[in-house]
């Protein structure tokens, strides 16, 4: 069990991310709507991209950070088994995060920060949106410092021993959002929010694209690792099994945490202000991260193998069957993997740089996106909720047949939405755009695929709404939970031996720095010795 503090700070944080979740999807439904432009009086491109900017920060930043703060606490205490280093600052974070994110909502929703998620310029949002990203930001550093600083008093007292997995997760985690934030900290606070004051008349678009070039991709991995976690912590245990490697899955963290970071370029290729050097490099890279996903792959689903022939499956894929497809964690993994297959295809499109001057600006990088982010994380997401729900609220899950349903549905409309996505791409649909009706025969060709957008994009959000009433019933549920305890995986053999240098934090800082030094260092530095244009701001 864990102690009061833990539980309020985690579900504090849980429920924060799934308020946001919940708007995020109702934002999401009508966005897929309008756009199909099938619908004439829900027509209008100021609210539409209201709405598109206020869902992508709920999701990409509220959501996220909310339930990765929460589910660290939970994964330092419980593997860690001592209490959450300086509680006080602990809710002084949660306390700064959820300014941050009130600050920046409200202009979001008042329509004066239309800038989508990723708020490039010349696009200008209003100072306080700016001012309360930078808030969230700042708010989510005390709980890296706090992971980071536990991990560290953990190994001064327990020398010899590996860190426990899961907090080895949690800290490479922490390390990741600290390097890969700061790439828009530098942005919001040195660029923008001086230029929404107007402290500055305009500032340099390019500089400003490459910052968040730092942030943008790395993020996704930041967004991932608690749902990796999930896949080498809970389900082998879940589905009745063994972790098949311990070792192997703190490579494969280890891979992410620094393959991630020194990447952002790919989403610059059509860029001018970079060259082809910097571009190939960042591509090269981008392949180099698929490594510890393999790893990833082949470890979960060997640990879930071992529990299906444990369970009695025979042959060469019986033991898929013999998997507890009842449990959701073991579903969601499932689900999770499938989707991460697609998805990941789709992301070696999107590094390899004649494919992806292709579909660069289409409709193919959201289906990209949704299908990773809202599929692959979000699933797992639920499913780690679903475990942690009754241990930290002392009630039973309100029905497991439900959370089932659930996770089937989420898939299903994942599947709905994003497969039109892709084909639309191809048909050469652009993104960040209002409408899609454009009186050709082109547009005729996109209607059946808008249509079946706007059916996944429904059974998406009654799976939300599911999600919500599941959690809201088991609070008020009379059954008590039966096991309040952590389940976290024991693997096949215990890590021996391993190399001081895998858990060496300051090592792998210097590595980190040293590549982001090689991989942005000129091509940020070029902004200030090189003639560049200015832009001046276009109004919100």
């Amino acid at each position: 069990m864990i102690d009061s503090q833990t539980r309020n700070l985690t579900l504090w944080n849980l429920s924060v991310a799934f308020v946001a979740f919940v708007v995020a999807c109702f934002l999401g439904f009508y966005q897929v709507v309008e756009r199909s432009g099938l619908f004439e009086f829900l027509k209008s491109e100021r609210l539409y991209f209201t709405s598109v900017s206020t869902h992508g920060v709920l999701m990409a930043f509220v959501l996220t950070t909310f339930f990765i703060m929460g589910f660290g606490y939970y994964t330092a205490v419980t593997s860690l088994k001592r209490p959450v280093w300086k509680p006080a600052l602990a809710w002084a974070g949660f306390g700064l995060t959820l300014l941050g994110t009130v600050m920046a909502a409200i202009p979001l929703v008042a329509g004066k920060a239309s800038v989508l998620y990723t708020f490039y310029p010349p696009i200008q949002a209003s100072p306080w949106f700016y001012i309360g990203a930078a808030l969230l930001v700042v708010g989510s550093w005390v709980w890296c410092a706090i992971m980071v600083i536990m991990a560290v008093q953990w190994k001064k007292d327990n020398p010899g021993q590996p860190l426990p997995l899961a907090m080895y997760a949690t800290t490479a985690n922490a390390l990741l959002w600290l390097w890969t934030s700061a790439g828009v900290a530098m942005e919001v606070v040195f660029q923008l929010i001086p230029w929404s004051l107007g402290w500055m008349d305009a500032i340099d678009p390019g500089l400003s694209r490459t910052l968040f070039a730092w942030t943008l991709h790395p993020i996704v991995y930041f967004w991932l690792l608690p749902a990796y976690t999930a896949l080498y912590c809970f389900v082998p245990r879940a589905a009745g099994g063994y972790l098949f490697s311990d070792e192997m899955a703190r490579f494969a963290f280890l891979g992410l945490l620094v393959f991630s970071l020194p990447i952002g370029f790919h989403h610059l290729y059509m860029d001018p202000e970079q060259g082809s050097g910097w571009k190939l490099l960042h591509g090269v890279g981008t392949f180099l991260v698929t490594v510890p996903t393999l790893v990833t792959g082949f470890t979960v689903l060997a640990s879930m193998e071992i529990a299906g022939r444990l369970r009695g499956g025979k042959g060469l894929f019986g033991w898929i069957g013999a998997l507890p497809w009842s449990n959701p964690m073991v579903l969601a993994a499932i689900l999770a993997f499938l989707m991460l297959i697609l998805g990941g295809f789709g992301g070696i499109i999107n590094a390899s740089y004649a494919l992806n001057a292709m579909i660069h600006n289409t409709a193919w990088v959201p289906g990209h996106f949704h299908l990773i982010f809202a599929g692959t994380t979000i699933i797992m997401y639920f499913a780690i909720t679903y475990h942690l729900w009754p241990r930290l609220t002392g009630k039973a899950l309100y029905s497991n047949n439900l959370a089932l349903v659930q996770l089937w549905t989420w898939f299903v409309g994942m599947t709905m939405l994003s497969t039109p996505w892709h084909v639309l791409g191809l048909l050469g649909q652009p993104r960040r755009i209002s409408e899609v009706t454009y009186n050709s025969l082109l547009t005729l060709a996109w209607q059946p695929y808008e249509l079946f957008m706007i059916m996944g994009g429904a059974v998406l959000l009654g799976s939300a709404i599911l999600f919500a009433y599941l959690l809201i019933k088991s609070l008020g549920s009379t059954v008590a939970a039966s096991d309040l305890e952590p389940a976290y995986a024991e693997p096949i053999h215990a890590p021996r031996d391993l190399p001081g240098w895998v858990e060496n934090i300051k090592l792998w800082n210097v590595v980190i720095g040293a590549l982001m030094l090689l991989s942005f260092g000129y091509p940020i530095l070029q902004f200030f010795f090189l003639k560049t244009y200015d832009s001046i701001p276009w109004g919100y």
